[in-house]
């Protein structure tokens, strides 16, 4: 191998090493992203889960108003 064949090798072997690098911090955030967004989405469920149950009370309350009045 010549010392040109050498250096090429070399330099996308670096280039090769620098997208590595950045595919890795990438697939970090995404992952921290996926899990804020997880955890965002199990509140937004629970708050949902709340919302309906108050709003079945009140029209269960209602439907009683309706019959006793």
């Amino acid at each position: 191998m010549t010392t040109d064949n050498l250096h090429n090798l070399e330099q996308k072997i670096d280039r090769l090493i620098a997208v590595c690098d950045q595919l890795q911090a990438e697939n970090r955030s995404l992952r921290e992203r996926e899990g804020a967004l997880l955890r965002e989405r199990s509140k937004l469920v629970e708050k949902n889960d709340t919302a309906r149950t108050r709003v079945e009370a009140m029209i269960s309350r209602l439907k009683n108003l309706d019959v006793d009045g």
